[in-house]
């Protein structure tokens, strides 16, 4: 469940990249974004490609191991990362629901973010340029995990686009606006405390 929200992060202007590669981009990425903050837009797609779900927000992310996302519409959620848990709180619920960080993130498109290593996890590799973009895909190499495949696309230095598939078939898609990369976060911000009366769940 956490997999989709926490991939938005990705967004960014990568710097210092000429013209090279989409799989090289995302390297630089990895390796040069140390912070940044952003808005998202995920739309998520059945198997069959019949349902469709949409949901927008903004994100911040500060390596090593630290992220936030606030989801705006149509439900509020907030997702933090403080270094050691991830926290997930359902706002209607009042509901929040705490995981430890290796757990919650393993081979997941969020551990890049956070300060994964990238060759260890996925294996990288270029697809056509398509709508505009140019493409990389990452398998996971752990094929135990719930991500069977993502794609990201950039539009010159631009992080543009982020597709992820799931174990059952299920895509999202993110794309995103108003990137900030290197942007000056407080680390106060990836701590959560959770509300009054409201119920936490360990996992």
């Amino acid at each position: 469940m956490l997999a989709f929200p926490m991939a938005a992060a990705l967004a960014a202007v990568v710097p210092g990249v000429a013209h090279a590669d989409a799989a090289d981009a995302l390297r630089n990425f990895v390796k040069d974004v140390q912070s940044g903050r952003g808005a998202f837009t995920q739309t998520v797609t059945s198997p069959d490609g019949a349902k469709k779900k949409s949901s927008t927000g903004s994100f911040e992310f500060l390596r090593p191991n630290r992220f936030r996302f606030d989801y705006a519409k149509p439900y509020e959620q907030q997702i933090v990362a403080d270094g050691q848990k991830v926290w997930l709180f359902d706002v209607d619920l009042n509901q929040v629901t705490v995981r430890p960080y290796d757990q919650a993130l393993g081979a997941t498109p969020a551990a890049l973010l956070a300060g994964g290593n990238l060759d260890r996890d996925f294996t990288l590799s270029n697809e056509a340029d398509a709508g505009g973009l140019q493409w990389a895909r990452a398998l996971p190499k752990a094929k135990e995990g719930s991500i069977r495949s993502v794609r990201v696309g950039f539009r010159g230095r631009e992080l543009a686009a982020f597709e992820i598939t799931d174990a059952f078939g299920q895509t999202s898609r993110l794309e995103f606006a108003r990137f900030e990369p290197g942007a000056a976060i407080p680390a106060a911000r990836f701590k959560f405390n959770p509300p009054a009366g409201a119920d936490v769940l360990n996992q």
